[in-house]
């Protein structure tokens, strides 16, 4: 189960980067964000 929220953390932290590159800055600051509350450091949130 980490595998797969690390996984899913790594994919919204991209599509955040790239929703900032296309100008939309809300959008990609939240998808950052919930990517690291996903991710190796958040992984405690679903456990």
């Amino acid at each position: 189960m980490e595998f797969v929220l690390w996984i899913l953390a790594v994919i919204l932290v991209v599509a955040g980067i790239l929703a900032l590159f296309r100008r939309q800055l809300l959008w990609g600051i939240v998808l950052i964000v919930v990517g690291l509350l996903v991710g190796p450091g958040g992984v405690s949130i679903f456990n």
